[in-house]
């Protein structure tokens, strides 16, 4: 019944062919019959071939299946008597690229395709056959040559991982040694839980014995006073940081067969890596460790050793100059134009660069009061209290938790900052934050002073994220001779918490006084564009 109704549209489309050459005009039926009888010719003829490569395929797998198995099972020592007269037909060639029958028809696509397929499936069973069996080296010669086989990929194995412990890749093997991490002490608050907590009473330095050639000895000194909180404050901590380096360059000798600029950071990296274990590395100091790397890295082959380390040493003095000494002038020269006479200034714990704006104030005759606002568990509002006093200037003392009932009678707030993230939000000592929501109540206005080298790109809205602990043991205090909480690593409930930053919203800062001008919190990310073309 098929193919008679084939051979009717067969001849229906005879009949039309013949009316268009003789130049009738068709009717829509007749196109339409001629278009289906098309589509069902195609059809036809697309069933045919997919039939034929099958079979096809089934031939060449039941071929290949028989040639790998009459190859294993020849003893290995004999020399293949059974193999046919030519060489050639000793190595087993693929179907697809034995010559074809002369009657066999040109081969489509799709035959193509499974021709590949069906020979990479032979290729791999042949391997996995050839590994299980471990013939000995005789049967070597009936394999394919290496060039007719598929390179394989080498890879690395799936346990090693890029920053596998804290240890300097591409280090000597004195250097190369694995820097312990700092337990964490004590039971945390479950929001803080990913950041580190130390005691200071278990230093880095207890665990492993460093020798001097592994970490400088300036770096050791460095990072015991950074956990002890000798060196605190970002200025004070980017400048003993940089002194360090200083001492590591003039100490420096390039081994044999060394690039300076190349050994010199990787020995760079191992002591910042000290140094973060000590004390997380603050935005200023990161800043600095690029500056750092960057004129290491700058430094041209060709140039002697002597004159590279002195080229670095005047590199770090002109940072400490221009980012940090000039810088503190440049902003006093701004802030000292918003201070008028007969102004109360409130400022927050000890900010050396507000120290110094109001020193520099007070020498140019400005009339002024400051009050001091402290907190716990630092208390480092008595230092900025001492510095000011000796000075001559007027002075009152309060705690944060009476910020709120002094606030009335202060003219304006003089903030410092740890960093000034990209997002417009100020980070500083934990407390900042409180202040200005309650300067922002009493419409008080709110101005952060901060250098441009504290500029971070570092995007954040919340105290949680990325912040640090510090010892919790510092909340503890002793009145009258007894101590409350002396023994609350016993209790497996109580967890204490000493926050060290937290993030002011932009919404809450007035102005940003900085070393280029005074700027609005939403300036920071064309301030940060601007240094990177200048850099």
């Amino acid at each position: 019944m098929a193919e008679s109704g084939v051979t009717d549209g067969l001849g229906n489309t005879e009949d039309i062919e013949r009316s268009k050459t003789e130049g009738k005009q068709l009717t829509k039926e007749e196109k339409q019959r001629l278009r289906k009888e098309k589509k069902q010719q195609k059809k036809n003829k697309e069933k045919s071939d997919e039939n034929a490569s099958h079979e096809g395929e089934k031939k060449k797998k039941k071929k290949k299946e028989e040639k790998p198995v009459g190859s294993a099972s020849q003893p290995p020592a004999q020399p293949s008597p059974k193999v046919p007269a030519p060489p050639a037909a000793a190595v087993p060639v693929p179907a697809s690229e034995a010559p074809a029958p002369a009657d066999k028809p040109a081969k489509s696509k799709a035959d193509l395709k499974a021709e590949r397929r069906a020979r990479q499936e032979a290729e791999r069973a042949s391997k996995g056959k050839k590994g299980d069996v471990g013939q000995p080296a005789p049967t070597g010669k009936l394999k394919a040559p290496p060039s007719e086989l598929q390179p394989v990929v080498k890879r690395l194995p799936e346990h090693v991982q890029v920053d596998d412990g804290i240890k300097t890749p591409g280090c000597n093997a004195a250097e190369n040694v694995k820097i312990p991490l700092r337990s964490d002490y004590g039971y945390k608050v479950s929001l803080f839980s990913h950041l580190h907590q130390y005691s200071r009473k278990a230093p880095l330095t207890q665990q492993l014995g460093i020798p001097s050639t592994v970490i400088h000895p300036a770096i050791v000194r460095l990072g015991l006073q950074y956990s002890h909180g000798i060196v605190a404050g970002s200025n004070a901590r980017s400048v003993a940081l940089l002194h360090a380096f200083k001492q590591v360059i003039r100490d420096y000798t390039t081994p044999p067969n060394e690039e300076l600029s190349r050994d010199l950071v990787k020995k760079l990296e191992s002591y910042i890596n000290f140094l973060h274990q000590c004390r997380p590395v603050s935005a200023s100091m990161g800043n600095a460790i690029k500056y750092i790397k960057k004129e290491i890295s700058n430094i041209p082959s060709q140039c002697k050793e002597e004159e590279a380390k002195l080229k670095l040493l005047s590199c770090i003095e002109r940072y400490i100059n221009e980012n940090i000494i000039l810088a503190a002038k440049a902003i006093a020269k701004y802030s000292i134009e918003k201070i008028s006479d007969g102004d109360v200034i409130l400022v927050y714990g000890c900010s050396s660069l507000v120290n110094h704006i109001l020193c520099e104030a007070f020498e140019k005759n400005r009339k002024f009061r400051v009050i001091v606002v402290d907190s716990r568990p630092r208390l480092e509002g008595r230092e900025a209290l001492r510095r000011l006093v000796q000075k001559g200037i007027s002075c009152t003392y309060v705690l944060i938790s009476a910020v709120s009932y002094i606030l009335p009678e202060v003219s304006k707030v003089f903030l410092g900052a740890h960093a000034l993230l990209a997002n417009g939000y100020v980070m500083s000592r934990v407390g900042t934050s409180q202040i200005a929501l309650v300067a922002k109540a009493f419409n008080v206005p709110v101005l952060v002073c901060c250098e441009t080298y504290k500029f971070c790109e570092r995007v954040q809205t919340d105290s949680f994220v990325s912040n640090e602990l510090d010892d919790p043991d510092d909340l503890i205090v002793t009145r009258k001779g007894q101590t409350q909480l002396e023994h609350w690593q016993e209790v497996p409930s109580l967890g204490l918490l000493n926050l060290v930053y937290d993030v002011t919203p932009p919404d809450f800062v007035d102005l940003v006084i900085t070393d280029l001008g005074m700027i609005p919190c939403t300036s920071v990310p064309v301030v940060l564009r601007v240094k990177n073309m200048d850099q």
